[in-house]
């Protein structure tokens, strides 16, 4: 075991252990993923800013905002006029501008559907949102106005009645359980779970370059010929690449959620649970990989015939659902497609009885790759120099 144990530091040393391989291997990757998470939006849930003028001095225009301010959705701006709305829509204060016209209450006691304003200067999801709500919340109104109205027989004061009514709903006294909340994973999690992914596999590159380089400068003939048994190198390497890969994700999760505030729906542990077990696979396609080579020229070129296929077919850059029946068979055979759905099942609220299924097939590649790369590493071979 502490033979294992030196290479594996070795190899971290080697990896990381300089300016140039923490920049690489470290830094570039978080940089990149968290350039993904920005352009993706992946700032969290935020309020969006509505801002609103109100001319209406019934109860309707009261309570639809009201209404609005209750849903949490929404932080209310108030602005003086219409004029003052549409400059401070303009200016991009808001995501959208709300306003409210003059008799809007009388317009609805009186049978007629008044309309309320959203300016905007781009149309948006939050926009969108805004005038379903706007249309839900008025179409409520106008069913209260006309009961009202209906009811009134002519006497009394009819806004004072409308008023009334509209404060007791404001209440909500009777409601509605929410049994389906948001069970789907985030639509940007899937590119950031694939980019991930993608840099955790670049690190067969570093691996399988090492690998050959010991191998073609007879450095591991040397190892070899000490007491040190083949699959011992084998493990030695493979630990401490995934020594160094668990680096790389302990960076890249914790840059991603307390510095950037990305919400990645699930449990931080069970994140980097799934990511760990793909970075054992990782781990078992570089001991493959080396094995195979004796040229550490072709190194690159094979790596790269390895992880950009691969990638693509796992669904890392878009939906395997969109992919041909054929391409969607091959995914089976890819780590990328088992961990992005181990990713999706925790992230819609999924337990370890639908968890174990994808775990298990990356444990069960992770073992059999690691198995064939101690089995054929031959690290007693020079292997062909450059």
């Amino acid at each position: 075991m502490h033979k294992i144990i030196t290479i594996a530091w070795n190899m971290v040393r080697r990896s990381i252990g300089t300016v140039k391989g923490v920049m690489i291997f470290i830094l570039l990757p978080s940089v990149v993923v968290a350039a993904i998470i920005s352009f993706t939006g992946g700032a969290g849930e935020e309020q969006a800013t509505v801002l609103y003028a109100n001319s209406d001095t019934g109860a309707a225009g009261k309570h639809l905002l009201a209404e609005l301010a209750k849903t949490g959705d929404y932080k209310l701006e108030e602005r003086r006029d219409e004029a003052a709305l549409k400059e401070a829509t303009i200016e991009q204060e808001g995501t959208a501008g709300l306003w409210i016209p003059a008799g809007y209450s009388a317009s609805l006691m009186a049978g007629q559907q008044p309309q309320v304003s959203v300016y905007e200067l781009r149309a948006s999801e939050s926009s969108m949102v805004l005038r379903m709500k706007l249309t839900a919340i008025t179409a409520n109104m106008a069913e209260a106005a006309q009961a009202v109205a209906a009811g009134s027989s002519g006497t009394g004061d009819v806004q004072a009645q409308l008023a009334a009514v509209l404060r007791q709903a404001e209440q909500h006294n009777v409601g509605s359980t929410r049994t389906d909340y948001n069970l789907y994973p985030r639509q940007t999690l899937s590119v950031v779970t694939g980019l991930t992914l993608m840099f955790l596999m670049a690190l067969v590159t570093s691996s399988v370059s090492l690998i050959t380089d010991d191998r073609s400068g007879r450095t591991m003939i040397r190892m070899f010929s000490a007491p040190v048994r083949s699959y011992e190198i084998a493990l030695g390497n493979f630990l401490g690449s995934f020594l160094v890969g668990m680096i790389q994700i302990l960076v890249v999760l914790s840059l991603g959620r307390w510095v950037l505030r990305y919400d990645y729906g699930m449990p931080m542990a069970l994140y980097f649970l799934v990511l760990a077990a793909f970075m054992l696979v990782s781990m078992g396609i570089a001991s493959t990989v080396a094995g195979l080579i004796r040229n550490p020229r072709n190194a690159g070129m094979l790596n790269s015939l390895i992880l950009t296929p691969t990638c693509m077919l796992g669904g890392c850059f878009w939906p395997i659902s969109i992919m041909p029946d054929y391409m969607q068979k091959l995914a089976n055979f890819t780590p990328q497609k088992w961990a992005i759905q181990a990713v999706d099942i925790a992230a819609t609220g999924g337990g370890w009885n639908e968890l174990w299924l994808p775990f298990a097939i990356l444990g069960l590649m992770a073992a059999i790759l690691l198995a064939v790369g101690s089995a054929i590493l031959r690290p007693n071979e020079a292997g062909i120099s450059a």
